[in-house]
């Protein structure tokens, strides 16, 4: 697969790419035809050794840069050596079994991996390909991913839209059973394999078991609560009550039997947020602790104004719901989003509102979710704490 001498792509510029994605406007296109997810080596205009990585004609990203290191081959061994970095990480350094046994094995470019993102449910490993050049190094990867899970059962995809990008089919195996995880003590159903309806979504553990601390004592309401997790967490750690809101009724049953299985008395309510939010706003209801934690609004860069006026829009209308001196968590997993762009939008929420929002920190994904510092991209989320007068 890396076989000497690699086929060479050029860039238009004698500079090295700050960043492991190059487009194709910025490539001299190559005269041999190269199947995606060809490992290449790259040379810079004058000809000068800049990297290998991945190649793909057919993708937006043309081309990923792995290594910069001249003595460093894309091979079997190097695949087997980054999955091993990125499991003691987990392991070693962040000792995150002792705390979950859901967390994200390997974060994309985080983990020096571009295309691969692998999540751990208990037993079960979720294995998702974003480049064709990571598909053909398929059983290199779940060899080694079963050498360091022995007996973990492994289910893999590829979204439609990017197997159409890159140029490259995955026939994934069956999805395993549902099983439950645990995190800070706390149990949670998760059917593994099943996109954003997992029910579980690993990147918000330290978000959900910091709310609970603030929200002690207070009346909670979770919105597009998902599977329950924040409500969960803070009624376990001594909220008054707590109500979550989606507009899924089958999450809302796995919401329901997580709190079942955790012993607390949280409720759920089917309906659109802002059709449940106008009414709550009619009888004049309150709470004093609300987190809002919307699913992805968009993945296409011309719709970002856009979306950030509905997240404008939820908050709005959220805060008409929170009691002065409440506690407001307010999250973005739309990665196009910048984190400056959303801390604007709470800005003018609460200009419009005639509110005073005091931001207590900006946080994001776990650290099982590691971001390369030249892909600032890779920090997708961000969960914004605020108290609100």
């Amino acid at each position: 697969m890396n076989a000497s001498p690699l086929p060479v792509i050029r860039l238009k510029s004698d500079r090295v790419p700050g960043h492991p994605w190059v487009w194709s406007a910025q490539i001299v296109k190559p005269s041999d035809r190269l199947p995606p997810g060809s490992v290449v080596e790259v040379e810079d205009a004058k000809g000068r050794f800049v990297g290998r990585g991945f190649w793909n004609g057919h993708a937006r990203v043309a081309l990923r840069l792995l290594t910069l290191r001249a003595d460093e081959a894309i091979d079997e061994r190097w695949i087997a050596a980054r999955l091993a970095r990125a499991v003691e990480l987990r392991r070693e350094l962040l000792r995150l079994d002792e705390v979950s046994d859901a967390w994200r094995v390997v974060h994309s470019e985080g983990d020096g991996l571009s295309g691969l993102v692998v999540d751990r449910y208990a037993n079960h490993l979720v294995v998702e390909y974003f480049a064709a050049g990571m598909w053909r190094f398929r059983e290199t990867i779940h060899a080694e991913l079963l050498r360091h899970f022995p007996g973990a059962s492994l289910y893999w995809f590829a979204e439609q839209h990017v197997q159409r990008q890159e140029s490259f089919d995955v026939r994934s195996n069956d999805a395993p059973a549902a099983v439950d995880v645990h995190e800070h003590g706390l149990a949670f159903h998760a059917a593994p394999g099943l996109g954003h309806k997992t029910g579980f979504f690993a990147d918000q553990r330290e978000n959900r078991r910091r709310f609970a601390a603030l929200a002690r004592g207070r009346r909670v309401l979770d919105l597009c609560c998902n599977a329950g997790g924040f409500a969960v967490h803070a009624m376990k750690a001594g909220a008054r009550e707590a109500t979550g809101v989606d507009a899924d009724a089958a999450i809302l049953e796995v919401a329901r039997e997580n709190a079942r299985m955790n012993g607390v008395a949280a409720t759920f309510e089917q309906g659109d947020v802002f059709e449940w939010l106008r009414a709550a706003i009619a009888r004049g209801e309150t709470w004093d602790a609300v987190v809002l934690d919307p699913p992805k609004l968009t993945r296409d860069r011309n719709q970002v104004v856009n979306a950030l006026k509905k997240y404008f829009a939820m908050n709005r209308t959220a805060l008409d719901v929170l009691a002065p001196g409440g506690i407001l968590l307010t999250c973005s997993c739309t990665g196009l989003v910048g984190e400056g762009d959303f801390l604007e939008m709470i800005r003018r929420v609460a200009l419009n509102a005639g509110r005073d929002i005091q931001v207590l920190d900006v946080a994001g994904a776990g650290p099982d979710h590691p971001v390369a510092s030249n892909v600032p991209e890779n920090r997708y989320l961000k969960a914004v704490f605020c108290r609100v007068a």
